[in-house]
């Protein structure tokens, strides 16, 4: 007797299609076989590579691990501010002071530089307040003492000669050594067109014109005999060659008030250092009276 007609797969085609899809049917992987299969998959042939990157994607981290570390390399802190930094963001009452006068001293100094230029305010007075600057020159000042001890005949006047050539001398020193410590440029409306000028002169701390002027100035007031209204027009003149040197924009009024200040204190330096033919004979041996 003939068998029965199978289907493509070799099943008898009375095999109906519930039968074959049982949940336990061996042939068509079962729940348990299924379970099996989802077991094999973690056998040891596996592919390590997969592996090791799902334990990298793990969000599980070993205990004492932080998240910085695994993250990468830990920072390290900054360094505290020094007391330099600390001085820069809260400044001291005296810096601020200080600050604020310079400011004004800036401002002031240029209102009263009015004959900076010949197109300023006062530009046709320039050419009188430029006279003004060479009258307290130091290079005028030093070869007329020269001149006149030259011609000096008396022991008196030789005295006071030498003493004034020593002032002179002193005051050319010390304000090219302040000049070359401070560093201070002339202010920015100058014209360098200064009466012969040397290195330190483009610095403008202190005016070498207003320690100059203060110094003769309480030298001559102080050895020569002079009449009343002679007395004024030195000090007059002391007055206005300071001020000039602002309104010619050659210092600020700080380096003319400083300059007054030293001139006046360098006589106490010349006053107490006096020289005499008792004290220093080889200066005057070489001007003896005929």
């Amino acid at each position: 007797m003939p068998s029965p007609r199978r289907n493509v797969e070799g099943r008898p085609l009375g095999v109906s299609a519930s039968s074959s899809c049982s949940p336990g049917s061996p042939a068509h992987g079962g729940g348990r076989f299924e379970f099996q299969s989802l077991l094999s998959g973690r056998a040891p042939g596996a592919d390590p590579t997969c592996t090791r990157l799902r334990a990298s994607e793990s969000p599980v981290r070993r205990r004492g691990a932080s998240p910085l570390a695994a993250a990468g390399p830990s920072l390290t802190p900054p360094p505290p501010p020094s007391e330099e930094d600390y001085l820069n963001l809260n400044p001291s009452f005296l810096g601020i002071a200080l600050r604020s006068l310079l400011a004004i001293d800036l401002w002031l100094s240029k209102k009263l530089g009015v004959c900076a230029e010949e197109s300023s305010s006062w530009g046709s007075v320039r050419p009188l307040m430029k006279l003004l600057e060479i009258s307290g020159h130091g290079i005028p000042w030093l070869l007329g003492t020269l001149y006149c001890l030259y011609k000096s005949d008396s022991w008196a006047g030789r005295e006071v000669l030498v003493n004034l050539l020593f002032a002179l001398l002193l005051d050319l020193l010390l304000v090219a050594l302040i000049k070359g410590l401070v560093r201070r440029r002339r202010p920015a409306h100058n014209q360098m067109d200064m009466f012969v000028t040397f290195s330190v002169d483009k610095y403008s701390f202190p005016s070498g014109h207003a320690t100059r002027a203060a110094l003769v100035a309480r030298f001559i007031l102080n050895h020569l005999v002079l009449a009343i209204p002679l007395r004024v027009l030195v000090v007059l003149w002391a007055l206005i060659l300071g001020h000039s040197r602002v309104m010619l924009g050659r210092h600020n009024v700080s380096d003319v008030a400083f300059g007054f200040l030293l001139g006046y204190m360098q006589y106490v330096i010349v006053d107490y250092c006096w020289l005499s033919p008792h004290n220093a004979a080889v200066l005057f041996v070489l001007w003896n009276p005929q």
